[in-house]
């Protein structure tokens, strides 16, 4: 005879019916932790991007009267075929926009545990005629070399905000940085939860502050970054001239804005000049290299429209692959990359038609 649902279980020793029990602090405090390791697995640019991904798929399904659950490839397919579709004041996605809206919408799918197939043909043959009928070379943002950036920090002025914006740019071309690995740096190891890497500054071996580490021949700056693909170390060697020296640069304005713990780079408060304690976002690299870029006449051959679009945070990163006449594998570890494919797609028009097939053919 089947077990009515409120017979005391033989197994209960209170004969009382067994109920859920709440979770131990011990337990809620992990799953707490679980959440938050969860989303670190992202960084935060990224999933900004997938939870405005998954609004978009959602917002779609609501005006289509359909339901998002559970996750079918056929809806998905029409879905990625309506976001080619242009419309007043609104132009078709890109490839790459669309691919990277795809997989925010099979991201979301896997934390609700319903894993939506990619690779199912009403996907898949939907995306590959995509590309086939939209895909267009990748659009790359200037590269800015070492005598631009030279005219953009001369367009900088030489208060407390300026020397920081000073420094970050030189910092950021010297060590080819991502924006997010300029603004997350640290005075050291471990001083924030939010940091993904931290400074040592090694003085020359015959000289320097006291206490600082010392170093052999000139010392320099040594960061230790968790970047896309792991832990790094960024050598950052002084410059030939305290003017254009990214250390030095670095120097003065901790000195300056006092700082000796926490996040290097600072927002500048406008009235009073303070140094507040938080951290700057990676927004503020990309708007700098644009003001700074269109501030020194870089590309002047372009509309004003497109010069700022033409530059970015990347557009340090892409300058010193191009500029470092060192061997390739060099290059591809300065910038953490996992081939030198990567490396390759950074060096703008550096070692064009120095291998010449033409000639080499007997043309």
């Amino acid at each position: 005879m089947a077990k009515n649902d409120d017979t005391p279980d033989a197994d209960d020793p209170s004969g009382a019916p067994l109920t859920e029990q709440a979770p131990s602090p011990h337990l809620a405090a992990l799953s707490e932790k679980a959440r938050d390791y969860a989303r670190a697995a992202r960084s935060e640019n990224t999933q900004r991007a997938y939870d405005a991904d998954w609004r978009h798929f959602a917002s779609w399904l609501r005006r289509q009267g359909l339901d998002p659950l559970p996750p079918d490839p056929q809806t998905v397919g029409l879905y990625l075929a309506a976001c080619m579709e242009a419309a007043p004041g609104r132009n078709p996605l890109s490839v790459s926009s669309l691919e990277r809206r795809l997989s925010g919408v099979c991201w979301r799918y896997r934390q609700l545990g319903l894993p939506l197939d990619a690779s199912d043909r009403h996907i898949a043959t939907v995306l590959a005629g995509i590309r086939r009928t939209h895909g267009r070379p990748p659009v790359q943002k200037e590269a800015i070399f070492a005598e631009e950036l030279l005219a953009m920090l001369a367009t900088l002025p030489n208060d407390l905000r300026g020397l920081r914006d000073k420094a970050i740019l030189a910092i950021g071309f010297a060590g080819g940085l991502r924006r997010s690995e300029i603004v997350g740096l640290d005075c050291g190891a471990g001083q924030s939860e939010d940091g993904t890497g931290w400074i040592e500054i090694f003085r020359p071996a015959n000289g320097g502050e006291a206490g600082a580490p010392e170093a052999s021949g000139e010392g320099g700056l040594l960061l230790t970054i968790n970047g896309k693909t792991g832990w790094r170390e960024v050598e950052i060697g002084r410059g030939s001239s305290p003017l254009t020296c990214p250390v030095a640069m670095l120097e003065t304005w901790l000195r300056l804005g006092r700082i000796s713990h926490g996040p290097v780079f600072r927002p500048v408060a406008r009235k009073n000049g303070g140094v507040a304690p938080e951290r700057l976002t990676d927004k503020h690299v990309a708007r700098l290299v644009q003001k700074t870029a269109l501030a020194a006449g870089l590309r002047g051959d372009l509309p004003e429209g497109e010069r700022r679009l033409a530059f970015s945070g990347h557009s340090l990163r892409a300058g010193l692959a191009s500029s470092a006449r060192i061997e390739e594998a060099h290059v591809q570890k300065h910038l953490g990359h996992a081939s030198p494919e990567m490396t390759r797609r950074y060096q703008r028009k550096r070692d064009r038609f120095r291998v010449n097939l033409t000639k080499a053919a007997g043309l």
